[in-house]
């Protein structure tokens, strides 16, 4: 990550990623695109008992969607579960437990799923920033197994259930901070050098940009989008970037700002009409 690159994309980011910049955006936000009701619609959503993967969850059930929240704390999951149906009254809501890190469980949770269910929609929200070198049990490095290969796995996994579906879709949950990376194919384990977390998630950030556009050429029958939150106060920004949470905090999005975007490209029908394998920046 090059100063000059860090530099401007920091620069952008207080324009554009924090909670003014949502507010100058959303002047030209058209309501009427989310004023829908997508009863009989299923939405697979992983990572999404906290943060913004709940709160884009929360909002498709208060929408009639039926959502299956993928997670990996049971607990916490039901927790959120319960919170959901209450506050949006839909009961349509169940709770798959998965570890994302792991390719063989992701694999034959999206095979065994597809067997007794329909997806419209997978939202590819789950993600982590682990700042220590650490590998999985299958001997990956751990951001790159649960934000690359999971999102890769799950996704390709589901296309031939997604292709029966009307209205397919895939939104994957990006990051601007891929920006300050060129694609690095040659060292996918961050086996090189001194290893930066930081880094690390914004290279695999790059990897599902790079894949959703190459989804969106290869399956022209689903809507594959990507995208960038922007900055929002959630729990995993406070555990995973203690020192920046704690400098930007009164400028950060609240957590249905970061989920805004994510809930547009994945019920309206203004979305659809943007070519397939975009990122946009919510």
């Amino acid at each position: 990550m090059s100063f000059y690159r860090n530099t401007v994309w920091f620069v952008k980011g207080l324009q554009e990623y924090t909670k003014s910049g949502y507010e100058a955006a959303a002047k030209h936000f058209c309501p009427a695109d989310l004023d829908v009701n997508v009863t009989g619609r299923s939405f697979m959503i992983t990572g999404c008992n906290s943060g913004i993967g709940k709160a884009a969850a929360q909002e498709i059930a208060s929408k009639g969607g039926t959502v299956h929240m993928v997670c990996r704390n049971r607990e916490r999951a039901e927790a959120a579960r319960e919170e959901i149906v209450e506050r949006s009254k839909n009961q349509n809501v169940y709770v798959h437990i998965l570890d994302m890190s792991s390719a063989r469980q992701v694999w034959e949770f999206a095979n065994n799923f597809s067997i007794n269910n329909t997806v419209h929609v997978l939202i590819n929200n789950a993600g982590c920033m682990v700042n220590q070198r650490e590998l999985t049990e299958e001997g990956l490095e751990k951001n790159f197994a649960t934000n690359t290969l999971g999102t890769y796995i799950l996704t390709k996994a589901l296309i031939p259930a997604l292709k029966k579906a009307e209205d397919p879709r895939v939104v994957t949950v990006s990051s601007g901070g891929m920006l300050t990376q060129k694609l690095n194919v040659d060292d996918l384990q961050f086996e090189k050098g001194t290893f930066d977390g930081t880094m690390a998630y914004a290279q695999n950030k790059r990897q599902q940009v790079i894949l959703t556009g190459a989804w969106g050429s290869q399956h022209k029958e689903i809507h594959f989008s990507c995208m960038h939150p922007g900055w929002a106060d959630t729990p995993a920004v406070k555990t995973s970037m203690p020192s920046f949470h704690a400098k930007m905090q009164s400028k950060l999005r609240t957590e249905a700002m970061g989920a805004d975007t994510i809930v547009w490209l994945a019920v309206s029908a203004a979305a659809v009409k943007q070519p397939s394998g975009l990122f946009f920046q919510g």
